[in-house]
């Protein structure tokens, strides 16, 4: 009897001093690594995720401008000046053999390049506030284009038709500063420019509408600079503008090749879509018309060396354009692009550099004209003189 009660305490031990060494093991034992894995606990303060919407690339104005009048700059595109050197270049041109023709006094010539200047900026911008009021929609399908301020949603609409207000305003200023025989040949190009969006939609030549527009300043500028059509060879300056046009269908089909997948897809037409594998023979013979116009334009009108040799030297930029331009590269089309405003510089500085020789040759001419008009006034007063003395 004592045995079994003895027996009995012993299993009631066994089990405390187990207990214990399994605590025991518990304390050194590596914690449990569960399979779950637990949110973190987030502040109910943390900010909503960054919106999907795409944004603009930060430029330069990014640096001068406040932040609600950045998408109008991009609007107007003040960080890609490369359009509205384009749409100047023509200008430049056509008051430069203007001012070499009439012998224009210096001043005048330049402040009639420096309001162009102006209107190209202005107008420039016009333009793509009209386009992108246009391709709003159609912008939102394409990669490029999505992040413009209408499609992404950074400029309303009742905002951009204000937005235009003012543009066309502040050219309607300029235009104002030029002889009142002008302005009906400014005010026309209008139409053309409001019609440029549409024909991307029903031809597959946009970019001649779009040469008409650009090039408009071959025209403008010498009735400027005569003040109207009255005794302007219409013969020069219209070859001048054709060479523009053909010159405009040059660089704009290598831009438009930057989009052209994203075109066929959303319903836009272009050269580069109608042209495809048959473009750089298309551009070849287009650049050889632009340089033959212009060879045209520069004989009728009288011009001297240095704008053949300028005139050679953009033919030859032309060429190294389409020998290199990979067409089925955006980076590549964007590049040599931005490179055809080289092609109108070149021509700039033939033009003028024609038109400085000739004022540099005339003014050496009036002096030499003073200078013996002086001899022979002394000369008679020398001989008066030796008579009164006789």
């Amino acid at each position: 009897m004592i045995g079994r009660l003895h027996q009995t305490r012993l299993s009631c031990r066994r089990p405390h001093s187990l207990n214990l060494l399994h605590l025991r093991s518990l304390r050194t034992a590596p914690p449990l690594q569960s399979t779950h894995r637990i949110p973190p606990i987030t502040s109910l303060s943390t900010p909503p995720p960054p919106s999907t919407s795409p944004q603009p690339p930060q430029t330069w104005l990014n640096l001068l401008l406040p932040e609600k009048i950045l998408p109008y700059a991009h609007l107007a595109r003040l960080d890609k000046p490369i359009g509205s050197y384009l749409l100047y270049w023509p200008c430049f041109w056509s008051i430069s053999m203007s001012a070499y023709t009439l012998q224009s006094d210096p001043l005048q010539t330049l402040g009639m390049l420096g309001l162009f200047g102006a209107g190209a900026v202005i107008m420039r911008g016009a333009g793509c506030t009209i386009n992108d009021l246009w391709d709003r929609d159609l912008d939102r399908g394409v990669e490029r284009t999505r992040s413009r301020p209408l499609p992404s949603g950074a400029v309303t609409i009742p905002g951009a038709f204000g937005f235009l207000g003012l543009q066309l305003a502040a050219g309607a200023a300029i235009l104002a500063q030029l002889p009142v025989a002008t302005i009906p040949i400014g005010l026309a190009s209008l139409p053309i420019i409001t019609a440029y969006p549409f024909m991307k939609r029903i031809t597959n030549f946009p970019q001649i509408t779009l040469g008409l527009a650009f090039n408009w300043g071959a025209l403008l500028g010498p009735a400027a600079m005569y003040g109207g059509l009255s005794g302007v060879d219409m013969g020069v300056w219209g070859a001048l503008y054709a060479s523009g046009i053909c010159w405009t269908l040059v660089y704009d089909t290598i831009y438009a090749h930057q989009d052209k997948r994203d075109d066929a897809l959303v319903g836009i037409k272009s050269t580069a879509l109608y042209f495809g594998d048959r473009t750089p023979a298309f551009l070849a013979a287009l650049s050889t018309a632009q340089i033959s116009l212009l060879t045209l334009s520069g004989y009728l009108n009288g011009q001297g060396p240095l704008f053949y040799l300028a005139t050679a030297g953009a033919a030859a930029h032309l060429y190294r354009i389409l020998k290199n331009v990979d067409y089925d590269s955006r980076e590549d089309c964007w590049r040599w692009f931005r490179a055809c405003t080289w092609t109108g510089a070149i021509i700039g500085a033939g033009v003028l550099g024609d038109w400085g020789w000739r004022v540099w040759n005339e003014g050496v001419k009036e002096q030499e004209e003073h200078e013996r008009i002086g001899e022979w006034i002394r000369r008679k007063w020398g001989e008066q003189q030796k008579a009164i003395e006789a």
